[in-house]
Formats: C-alpha cells, sequence, structure tokens
C-alpha cells in the first residue's frame, strides 16, 4: 500500500512537473511567437542582412555634335580569400559539378592575363584577403562573376575616362582618385555631373551566400546630368594640334588659339599648347593644367589698334579719308613722352587704313588722342575689357583696365597701341566678334546645357547682348582691317585663297617683374572671315618665342585654323572683291 503511494505521489509529481515544463515553454513561445515575435524578426534579419552603397555615375561631357568627351565606368578589383581556396561545387541542369582548384584557376589566369604561377601565388596561405587584378572592365568582371567561385569576391568603383585624350583637357578639368573634381568644367559644373548615390539591403545564408530574392533598394541611386558644350572636338583636336607645332617650332613657353562662331557667340575650338591629359594630369606641369584663354592676362600690343579705330570712327573723330603725318618717332608735350614705330621710316601720310595697314603706333596715337580718355574707357568696357565674362570660368582674369581717370599721360596714349592694358584671350576674341557681328557683342557661350537624369534641361548662363559700336561703323572697320591682310599689309602671310579675310598683327613686350619691359614678346593674330558676311573669329596668341619679334609668326596658325574651320562648316569662297580705301595722302 505504501508502495503503491509513494508511486503515486511520484507519478503526481511529474505530472506537475510535465504540466509545469509544458506551460513554461508554452509561455515562452507565446513569448517568442507573439509578445516579442517583431523584435525577435528583426534582430534574426539584422544579423542576415548586409546594406550597401549603390555607386552613382558621374554624367558625361558631350561637345556639340553629342560626342563623349568624359564619362564615368565601373572598375573592379578582383580579390581572393585565400584561406577558403578550394573546389568550386556548382549544379549544372540538377547535376552537380566539382571544379577543381587547378581547374578554376587555369580560368581565372586567363581572364586576368595572368600565368598559373602568378596565380598561384596570390592563392596561398590562410588570409582572407589577396588582391588579384586591379581595376578590370566590365566584361572581364562578367566573365570572372559567372564562374561562380565562392572564394573569389570584388571591389566595385567608378572610374572617369576622357575618351580624347586631351582634346580641350584644359577647358574640362579632371577628377581625383576618389571622384573628387579638381578642375574645369569638371569642378565649376559639378552640380549638373555628380550624381546622389543610393542604397540596398540585401540578405546572406549562414553559409554567406547572397540570397538573391532578398534585394531591396532602400534610396534610388541619381546618376549626374549631361553637360553638353559648345565645343566642336574634331576642330578643338585640330587647333591644339596646330599650335603645338607652333610652340615647338617658336620654342615657346605656350600659345592659345580660340574659334568663336560670329552669329552666335558659341566656342567652338579653346585650344592651348601645352595641354593637359585629364587621364593622367599629373603629368603636366601644374602651371600648363588650367585654361590660359581664360585665365591669363597680357598687353596685347597692335591687335588692339583695330578696337581703337572702331573707336575713332563710332564717335566721328575721324572718317576713311582723313589723314594724319605718322613719323617714326613722336615726342609727346611732357617729360619722359615719347613713342616710337616697329621700324624706321620717313613721315607718313596715313588714314586709319594706313595706320592699321603698316601698324603705326605714332599715327593711331594721333588718330586717337582726338577721342577723349572716359569716352574711350567707356568704350573699352563696352567692348568686355576689364571685367570677366558671363562664363565665370574658374580661375578667369578680368584683366586690367583702370578707370580713365587713374590714366596719366603716358597711359593715355599707351592704351591706343595695346599698352597700359592688359586683356585675356576670350576678352580680345569677343571684341572682335563684336565687330565682326555688326557692332554687337554678344557673351561667348561656352556650355550649352546641362540635362539630367530625369530629361530636366538647365539651360546655361542666358546670353547677353551689348550694343558696341553702330553698324555702319563696325562694317567699315572690318574693310580697314582688310587692307592689312592683302598685299603690302603687316598681315599679308594671313592670306586665305577664296576668302576675304580682316585681322590685326600684334607684337607686345611682356613686363619682367617690377623692373620695366624685358626682351621677350607676345606675339598674335587676330582675324575674320569671310569679310562679306563674317563666320568664324579666330585668335592666336604665342607667349615668349624664343628670340621672335615678329608677328608674322602668328600667322601661319591663324590660316591653318581658319582653312579648317571655314572648310568643315562648307563655307561658300567670297564673291566679292575688297573695297578701294585709300591708306594715305597718295590715294594707295
Amino acid at each position: 500500500m505504501s508502495n503503491q503511494g509513494n508511486l503515486s505521489r511520484r507519478l503526481g509529481l511529474f505530472a506537475f512537473l510535465l504540466v509545469a515544463l509544458v506551460g513554461a515553454l508554452g509561455i515562452r513561445l507565446v513569448d517568442f511567437q507573439v509578445v516579442r515575435a517583431d523584435e525577435i524578426s528583426k534582430q534574426s534579419l539584422e544579423s542576415r542582412s548586409v546594406t550597401q552603397t549603390l555607386t552613382a555615375l558621374r554624367g558625361e561631357i558631350r561637345d556639340a555634335s553629342g560626342q563623349v568627351m568624359a564619362r564615368t565606368v565601373f572598375r573592379y578589383d578582383v580579390n581572393a580569400a585565400p584561406k577558403n581556396v578550394g573546389p568550386v561545387k556548382t549544379f549544372v541542369e540538377g547535376v552537380r559539378i566539382e571544379r577543381s582548384v587547378q581547374d578554376v584557376s587555369l580560368e581565372l589566369a586567363t581572364l586576368l592575363g595572368l600565368s598559373l604561377a602568378e596565380l598561384a601565388s596570390k592563392l596561398e596561405g590562410n588570409s582572407e584577403y589577396s588582391n588579384l587584378a586591379k581595376k578590370v572592365d566590365a566584361q572581364t568582371y562578367n566573365a570572372i562573376r559567372d564562374l561562380e567561385i565562392p572564394w573569389i569576391y570584388f571591389d566595385k568603383f567608378a572610374d572617369r575616362l576622357y575618351p580624347d585624350g586631351a582634346v580641350a583637357g584644359n577647358l574640362i578639368g579632371f577628377v581625383g582618385s576618389d571622384g573628387t573634381p579638381l578642375a574645369g568644367l569638371e569642378r565649376q559644373y559639378n552640380s549638373c555631373l555628380a550624381g546622389i548615390d543610393g542604397q540596398e539591403t540585401f540578405e546572406r545564408s549562414r553559409e554567406g551566400v547572397r540570397i538573391p530574392t532578398s534585394n531591396q533598394t532602400t534610396q534610388p541611386t541619381q546618376h549626374g546630368g549631361t553637360l553638353n558644350l559648345s565645343i566642336d572636338a574634331n576642330l578643338q583636336f585640330f587647333a591644339q594640334q596646330v599650335l603645338a607645332n607652333a610652340v615647338s617650332k617658336l620654342s615657346a613657353e605656350w600659345a592659345t588659339a580660340i574659334v568663336i562662331e560670329v552669329e552666335t557667340g558659341r566656342i567652338l575650338a579653346a585650344a592651348e599648347a601645352p595641354s593637359v591629359d585629364p587621364n593622367d594630369p599629373g603629368a603636366t606641369s601644374s602651371l600648363d593644367r588650367g585654361s590660359r584663354i581664360f585665365q591669363a592676362a597680357f598687353e596685347p600690343g597692335s591687335i588692339m589698334k583695330a578696337i581703337t579705330s572702331a573707336i575713332v570712327l563710332d564717335t566721328g573723330k575721324a572718317s576713311e579719308r582723313d589723314t594724319v603725318i605718322a613719323p617714326d618717332y613722336l615726342d609727346l608735350d611732357f617729360p619722359g613722352g615719347w613713342i616710337k614705330d616697329s621700324f624706321s621710316h620717313e613721315d607718313f601720310t596715313l588714314t586709319l587704313a594706313g595706320v592699321l595697314r603698316y601698324s603705326s603706333n605714332t599715327g593711331m596715337s594721333k588718330f586717337g588722342i582726338k577721342v577723349d580718355s572716359q569716352t574711350r574707357y567707356d568704350y573699352l568696357k563696352r567692348f568686355g575689357f576689364g571685367a570677366t565674362t558671363p562664363l565665370r570660368f574658374e580661375g578667369e582674369s578680368s584683366g586690367i583696365l583702370h578707370p580713365a581717370k587713374e590714366w596719366d599721360k603716358m597711359t593715355n596714349y599707351a592704351t591706343l597701341y595695346g599698352q597700359g592694358i592688359s586683356v585675356t584671350t576670350i576678352q580680345m576674341a569677343s571684341a572682335y566678334q563684336a565687330i565682326a557681328n555688326d557692332g554687337v557683342r554678344l557673351s561667348p557661350v561656352l556650355v550649352d546645357s546641362c540635362v539630367k537624369e530625369d530629361g530636366t534641361l538647365y539651360a546655361a548662363t542666358p546670353q547677353q547682348s551689348t550694343r558696341v559700336i553702330k553698324k555702319s561703323t563696325a562694317n567699315l572697320n572690318l574693310e580697314l582691317m582688310e587692307k592689312v591682310v592683302e598685299f603690302g599689309g603687316v598681315g599679308k602671310n594671313a592670306q586665305i585663297d577664296g576668302y576675304r579675310v580682316a585681322g590685326k598683327t600684334g607684337t607686345a613686350q611682356i613686363q619682367d617683374g617690377l623692373g620695366g619691359y624685358g626682351e621677350r614678346y607676345a606675339i598674335s593674330f587676330y582675324g575674320v572671315a569671310p569679310v562679306e558676311d563674317p563666320k568664324f573669329v579666330v585668335g592666336i596668341s604665342i607667349f615668349r618665342p624664343l628670340g621672335e619679334t615678329n608677328s608674322l609668326q602668328a600667322t601661319p596658325p591663324f590660316v591653318a585654323i581658319m582653312q579648317q574651320a571655314l572648310k568643315q562648316y562648307r563655307i561658300p569662297p567670297s564673291t566679292t572683291s575688297s573695297r578701294d580705301i585709300p591708306s594715305d595722302k597718295t590715294g594707295k
């Protein structure tokens, strides 16, 4: 009886404990599956989920025809985890296949361009990281990825490419290894070109394998916009080649060439020598990486005389038949004041056309001084001197144009023939564009638009137009400039078969610090064609050619580039002849 009672008590106790255990487990199960279900699910997901950045592509830079001048592609570093290297097991049509390390290595080595021995040495050891190759392209990446090797993984990054190398490199600029824009239009228009990275999350299995169906984009990627330029890449390339040859031939420090479409103000080419290849900017001196067309100011010399003659004509201080006596040396009416022509000659009696044709400093001074200094200053401002352009290119120089009230007696004369003032290539080309465009200066165009990824169009700065001189003045001044290029003029080497050309040569001594002018020069030629219906302004400036002071050396690059522009844009030859305008008192 007592044994049976003890058994009953033990069974009762066991039953009680069993019920208690089941109850506790039930409570825990309810706690896990009901009360804390969301929290536990979240913790489990967090332990399995991975968040990664989806890199946005930087936008393209294109020329006027849509040719890509800068683009971003993805590159991949190929890495291995040597500690996990082993046979690769895959299923093909439901059949399990095992590939040996040697077979896999042979496929890898072929794709990476490595020998088996080289690859084997990279796969040895117990580390979790060994780089097999850097910056492989998307095609190689896809081929390796398709091999499904679990111990191979990749690091993806964006790589900026400039397909045309140095073509327009001084304008476009470049980015750093981390994608940060460091110069040029890349930096100025970063708000257009830069994208916004996205994010995605996905889950990994216990073996670390990505679960394909678990992808979830938490922030969409916004790629950068497309920057459309006015530059003609083909003409730009040609101009850079011409300039490079000129710099080499003349042993010059640098040179610039610009082509502006007269009727639109569009910059079709803005060439520099030396130039920079944005793919490898470190190979170029830091002094040569910017754009001197915008950033370098210099005294223009006699190319300024075309501007002075326009002012004289527009104010009515002289007509095409008025003359002055131009000696080779002119004493002025104040101590230390004198002006000299570049060559010795007897006194000339010259018209404005003759002054331009022979590039007489004394003659231009006698004509120009008839216009008071404040009026001349106001004209120079309207021509665009002394201010940056609306392009606001980074580091752009405004040049130097002091207010008229600050001009001393010598500066009052010197500005007439291109001293006592400094200009940039873009300023001078823009001033010539005004003369060629019936007296209306259009603000230059370099960027046409930015088109964002969603198609939103952001136009560049609205173009400004400024009436600088009367239409009749502009046309007459262009005819006077044509005499410079005709036989006997200082710019006779700028003639182009079949086309009427107008222009002006310039030679300017370069200031040597505070010590005055040195023995080195800047030589230039700026011209327009065809005269009867102007299409292009081409400006050439060559800085410090070794032992060279003759501005005629700037005409061969002008002729080559202008000819190319006329040919490329199919401008028909001139069908009219220049008008007979006297250069001196004899009527010649």
